[in-house]
């Protein structure tokens, strides 16, 4: 495999963790950008080299990119990770919480990525992922914000996939399924937070239920994702995306092959 300069954004924990970590065993040069460099530690003393950004403060993604460059020369991945799960009924969620949940999840995404294309333009290769999800090909209740980021994720990756073909430069959507990391927990706290009294709070404390004791005891680990990755990196002509994790390959095919209603039913008996 060609060693290749890595930007890996949310890589404090999580999956964007695991990314950093592996990619670096992989023998690549690996940057791991978040908010907190504190808890990149680990991952500093294993070799990566960390930056401190914000998807949504232009200043640090800008120099982010620039200490890359000055470093390195070139920028052959970037694999936009950062990214969060707001849960909350659609009228419990105030539209400013919405607005960040965009603004983390896609325009963060869509602004890093402008900043990186220039340069991989200029050297006629490079692969940018997008960590989407499979919840960004269906919708569930009490997720709607955050599966209109991923389905927003999904179409905007289409259509710069096409833009940006013709300069050599790939673009490839992972789209996981049930993972363990800290992502589940927060999003159960945020849904009880917003929905957990008032007229949602049934379904809602359903959902945090069925996902805290039935859901969650099923999760495989990061590196069926990270797998993926590795893929997608190592292929000259890679997919347009790749799939992996808890349920993540029936729930696709259902939400491909069932009417909405249908689909509907067979996620809500989920909570029964």
């Amino acid at each position: 495999m060609d060693k290749k300069v890595i930007l890996i954004t949310g890589a404090s924990a999580g999956i964007g963790k695991a990314f950093a970590e592996e990619l670096l065993k992989d023998g690549h040069t690996v940057y791991g950008a978040a908010r907190r460099v504190d808890k990149m530690n680990a991952i500093a003393k294993q070799g990566v080299k960390v930056l401190a950004m914000d998807v949504t403060d232009e200043e640090t993604m800008l120099q982010g990119i620039d200490t890359i460059i000055k470093a390195e020369g070139r920028i052959d991945v970037l694999i936009n990770n950062a990214g969060f799960g707001l849960m909350g009924a659609i009228e419990d969620t105030p539209l400013s919480d919405a607005r960040y949940q965009l603004e983390v999840n896609l325009f963060g995404v869509a602004r890093l990525t402008q900043l990186v294309l220039p340069h991989m333009r200029k050297q006629r290769s490079g692969t940018v992922i997008n960590i989407s999800s499979i919840g960004g090909k269906f919708s569930m209740a009490l997720g709607g914000w955050y599966h209109a980021s991923k389905f927003a994720l999904e179409a905007m990756s289409d259509a710069l996939r096409n833009e940006i073909k013709p300069f050599g430069i790939n673009v490839v959507v992972i789209e996981p399924g049930g993972i363990q990391s800290e992502w589940g927990g927060i999003a159960v706290d945020n849904l009880l937070k917003a929905s957990g009294d008032g007229p949602y709070a049934p379904i809602a404390k359903k959902f945090a239920t069925a996902f805290t004791q039935s859901i969650g005891a099923k999760l495989p680990g990061p590196m069926v994702i990270v797998n993926l990755v590795r893929k997608a990196i190592a292929a000259k002509k890679p997919k347009t995306r790749y799939h992996g994790g808890h349920m993540a390959g029936l729930a696709l095919f259902m939400r491909w092959l069932l009417p909405d209603n249908t689909f509907d039913k067979m996620m809500s008996s989920q909570l029964k």
